[in-house]
């Protein structure tokens, strides 16, 4: 089952002739998850070609141009396509004046609703849930109110083994009972331990987002062994004073964070437009944490299943 995540901005601030400005895809299960939207969405999602007609779900870290500009224009496009499902977009309550101020003005005759939902600006807060998926805002530290975001897959129902089925004579009934983890209890009273009847269960998978915010340790107790971090680095490590001054944090600062949460892999992004050669972030990352990229446009990161045992 796919999850996947799929850069389509990582240029801070402004946009460049290679970058455009913050925003990610999620694909979870092939259920398509919007987060942040800056300048040029729209392009970059049919350029890297995510089904954005399936985006239900819009997650707004917080409101500078940068993270919210392309929003706009996706909304619009939305309804040309004659789009009918409802969009739901999670942000700051600041950021519903402003899209209730688009609506009125320019989008008067959507062919769908929006639901807004608020975000808490200075706790944690589940913000979403489904069947296969929940989402946790959590607070950064940074100029004007600004979220992170945690993407937990939930555990999947247990695979019941073929040969088990045939042994026991399972019906489809009993079947079910076991993949909800109920142990089999025979005509004759034995008990069959449901981890006789099934393969070992999955790993729930996990990918969190930071940016934009200064070093701040403390998120750390959110962090704790997901898969993938993705962290702002803004600054290399030698404008670390321009980092602090500006509630942005530094490549090293990232790799710490995911050196000290135990996280699987590190992703940075959000670079000034100042720096030309982007290596440098990856550099100064892998001296502290080794599995860490700098991202660019178009790239996509994958999050394997893997069972508890580890096989796949």
């Amino acid at each position: 089952m796919s999850f996947y995540i799929t850069i389509l901005g990582s240029s801070a601030a402004l946009p460049t002739s290679t970058r455009f400005p913050t925003a990610h895809a999620l694909n979870l299960h092939e259920r398509f998850f919007l987060i942040d939207c800056g300048e040029g969405t729209q392009i970059q999602l049919r350029k890297y070609r995510v089904k954005f007609g399936k985006i239900n779900h819009v997650f707004i870290s917080h409101m500078h141009g940068d993270h919210v500009f392309g929003i706009f224009g996706l909304i619009t496009t939305f309804s040309l396509l004659g789009r009918k499902h409802d969009l739901h977009i999670y942000a700051h309550n600041e950021f519903k004046e402003v899209i209730d101020f688009y609506l009125e003005k320019f989008a008067r005759d959507l062919t769908y609703n929006i639901i807004f939902h608020v975000i808490p600006a200075k706790k944690d807060k589940k913000i979403f849930e489904n069947d296969k998926l929940s989402v946790l805002a959590f607070p950064l530290k940074h100029r004007i109110p600004c979220s992170g975001f945690i993407f937990r897959e939930k555990k999947a129902e247990k695979n019941i083994k073929k040969e088990a089925i045939e042994k026991y004579k399972l019906s489809i009934a009993q079947v079910q009972e076991v993949k909800r983890g109920r142990d089999h209890v025979m005509g004759n009273g034995n008990i069959i331990p449901n981890e006789e009847l099934t393969l070992p269960d999955y790993k729930k998978r996990a990918y969190a987002y930071c940016t934009d915010t200064k070093f701040r340790p403390e998120i750390k107790k959110y962090l704790h062994e997901v898969d993938i971090l993705y962290h702002e680095a803004t600054f290399a490590e030698k404008d670390k004073k321009l980092a602090n001054i500006t509630y942005h944090s530094t490549a090293k600062q990232a790799a710490t964070i995911a050196k000290e949460a135990n996280i699987g892999k590190l992703l940075v992004g959000h670079f000034s437009s100042r720096y030309k050669d982007t290596s440098i972030f990856e550099k100064e990352c892998r001296e502290i944490f080794p599995d860490s990229y700098a991202v660019n446009d178009g790239d996509t990161f994958e999050i394997p299943r893997r069972r508890v045992d580890g096989t796949s």
